[in-house]
């Protein structure tokens, strides 16, 4: 927690998933959304399902119009960007207040996907797509 110029609370959270890393601070407001300055809905293409995942968390525990969420994210696509979102917001929700932990461990928003991309092997197309195999 860090206090701003205005004298608000100011929640912090770290999400990870796939390459993208997303910088989340929560500041009480009014349920804005913004990303990278911009706001969520452009920047996430109007994709509903991507901001119903980064905002997941706030609708599990009711506070969806209490705090504004202001994000810094890189690396990685659209969907790995908004589950990263989910799992910061999930953790500066966490920060706020501990009684938060139990309902968003079950809905497993604090869970870390650990899955990411296979490196491709020598001799293969890909990580495991070999060539077509002929006998003579």
């Amino acid at each position: 927690m860090q206090a701003t110029d205005t004298g608000a609370a100011v929640y912090w959270g770290t999400g990870r998933r796939k390459c993208s890393v997303a910088q989340v601070r929560l500041v009480p407001g009014t349920g804005k959304l913004t990303i990278n300055g911009k706001e969520g809905e452009l920047y996430l293409q109007y994709n509903m399902g991507y901001l119903a995942a980064a905002k997941a968390p706030l609708d599990t525990l009711g506070l969806e119009n209490e705090y504004d969420i202001l994000v810094s994210v890189k690396g990685g696509g659209l969907t790995g960007q908004a589950e990263s979102i989910r799992l910061g917001v999930a953790r500066a929700l966490c920060e706020l207040s501990p009684d938060n932990r139990k309902p968003l461990k079950t809905e497993g928003y604090l869970t870390r996907d650990p899955r990411a991309t296979e490196r491709k092997k020598y001799g293969l197309r890909k990580a495991r797509k070999a060539p077509q195999y002929s006998k003579r």
